[in-house]
C-alpha cells in the first residue's frame, strides 16, 4: 500500500509529530509513504534526511495554484491514499483530486485532532464530502464530527500513539538546574502551546493557590504562542515571578517532563492530548481537565486527578495533594506509565491507521 501524506503546518505540535510517526511507523512495516510538507516547517526539517519528501503548502484555504501542484503530484505517484492531517490540507487534497481524477482515484482520508467545529461555509462543506474516511483521535472528536453532520459509518476512532519506550529510557533533566530552581522545591510542569484552549490563565491561578500550602512549589509552562504577553502580565500581577516560569520552545521537552514532579493539563477544549500521554509514558501523576478526549487518556484516581475545565480552586487542590503524597505520586505515575504501554503506543497507532486504510479500499472494490 502507498500513502501520501499531506500536513500544512509550519509550527510543531502534537499533530505534526503524530504525522512523523505515521509516516515513519508505516514505512517500518514496509509500507511506502510520502509526506507534502511546508517547505519552512519544523516538521519538513525534521523529515527532511527521507525520501518521499515534497515541499508545498497553500497559502490560504483556497490555494488553487498550490492545489494544482498537488494535482501534479498525485498524478504523478499514484498512491492508494491520500491522507490529509490537518484542515488546510484537507482543502488542498481535495480540490487537488478535483482537478485531476487519476484512474483508480486514491482514497481521500482526513485525520480531525482538534474539538472545534468545522466550518459551514459552502467551501467547507464541499471538502468534507469529498473525504471518504474520517479518522478522529478520540470519542469525543467522533461524537464532534457526528454533531456537525458528518456520517458517523465514515468516522473511526484510532487513539494517538506516543514512542512509550524511548521515553522510558530517556534520562531526566535537571530542570533545578535548567531554571535555576531551589534545588528541593517541587515542580510541575505543563507542555503546551500558549492558545486561549489550552487554559494556562487557569493553571496560573491554581498556582496562586497552590504556594500558598505549598511555598516552595514552582510551576514551569513549556511552550510558545499568542498568549505570551498576557500570561507574563498575569504573572507579574499576581507576583508569582519567583513561582512560575514560562519556558518558550524547548527540544528537550521530553527530558524536561520526565523532571518534573507532577504534570498539569489545564485545556478547555482538547482532542486527545498527546502531551499528556508522554507525561503518562514519562511516569508522571498528572491532574487535567475533563476537556475533549482527556477523561479517555487518562483515569480519574488512577493515573491522575480529573478536574472540571476552568475550576482552578479544583485544580489546585489536586495538585496540593499530589505535591503533598509521595507515595500517590510514584503509584500513580507507575499506573500512567502501566496506561500507555497498553494503550497509546506508536505501533498500535500505526497498525490501526493502515488498517482503516486496507478496510475502506476494500469496501470500495466491486463484489
Amino acid at each position: 500500500m502507498f500513502s501520501l501524506h499531506i500536513d500544512t503546518a509550519r509550527t510543531w505540535r502534537g499533530g505534526q509529530s503524530q504525522v512523523m510517526f505515521t509516516v515513519m511507523g508505516l514505512r517500518a512495516v514496509q509500507q511506502r509513504a510520502a509526506l507534502v510538507a511546508h517547505p519552512e516547517g519544523e516538521l519538513f526539517r525534521r523529515m527532511s534526511e527521507g525520501t518521499d519528501l515534497i515541499p508545498l503548502a497553500p497559502r490560504n484555504e483556497i490555494d488553487l495554484a498550490a492545489a494544482w501542484r498537488l494535482s501534479r503530484v498525485i498524478k504523478q505517484l499514484a498512491p492508494d491514499v491520500v491522507h490529509a492531517h490537518d484542515p488546510h490540507g484537507v482543502a488542498m487534497s481535495a480540490t487537488a483530486l478535483s482537478i485531476t481524477a487519476p484512474s483508480p482515484k486514491p482514497l481521500l482520508i482526513a485525520s480531525r485532532r482538534i474539538e472545534f467545529h468545522i466550518g459551514h461555509n459552502s467551501f467547507s462543506r464541499w471538502k468534507y464530502e469529498q473525504v471518504d474516511g474520517f479518522i478522529a483521535n478520540s470519542g469525543a472528536i467522533r461524537d464532534r464530527l457526528v454533531a456537525d453532520g458528518i456520517p458517523r459509518t465514515k468516522i473511526t476512532v484510532v487513539n494517538e500513539g506516543v514512542d512509550v519506550e524511548r521515553i522510558v529510557r530517556l534520562p531526566a533533566a535537571n530542570v533545578h538546574a535548567a531554571f535555576f530552581l531551589p534545588t528541593h522545591a517541587p515542580v510541575v510542569g505543563n507542555v503546551a502551546a500558549l492558545v486561549p484552549h489550552k487554559g494556562q490563565h487557569h493553571l496560573i491561578d491554581a498556582a496562586a493557590i497552590t504556594v500558598r500550602r505549598v511555598p516552595d512549589a514552582r510551576f514551569v509552562i513549556v511552550g510558545d504562542g499568542e498568549l505570551r504577553q498576557s500570561l507574563e502580565d498575569q504573572i507579574r500581577h499576581k507576583h508569582l515571578e519567583r513561582h512560575v516560569f514560562l519556558a518558550g520552545f524547548r527540544a528537550d521537552v521530553l527530558e524536561l517532563t520526565k523532571g518534573f514532579d507532577v504534570f498539569v493539563m489545564s485545556s478547555t477544549s482538547e482532542g486527545m492530548c498527546t502531551a499528556l500521554v508522554d507525561a503518562m509514558a514519562a511516569s508522571k501523576a498528572a491532574v487535567a481537565t475533563t476537556a475533549g478526549g482527556i477523561p479517555e487518556v487518562m483515569v480519574d484516581g488512577e493515573t491522575g486527578f480529573l478536574v472540571p475545565p476552568r475550576d482552578h480552586e479544583a485544580m489546585a487542590e489536586k495538585i496540593v495533594q499530589l505535591l503533598k503524597d509521595d507515595a500517590l505520586r510514584a503509584r500513580m505515575g507507575d499506573a500512567a506509565l502501566r496506561r500507555a504501554r497498553a494503550r497509546f503506543t506508536v505501533e498500535r497507532m500505526v497498525d490501526e491507521t493502515a488498517a482503516v486504510y486496507e478496510q475502506l479500499l476494500r469496501d470500495r472494490r466491486p463484489a
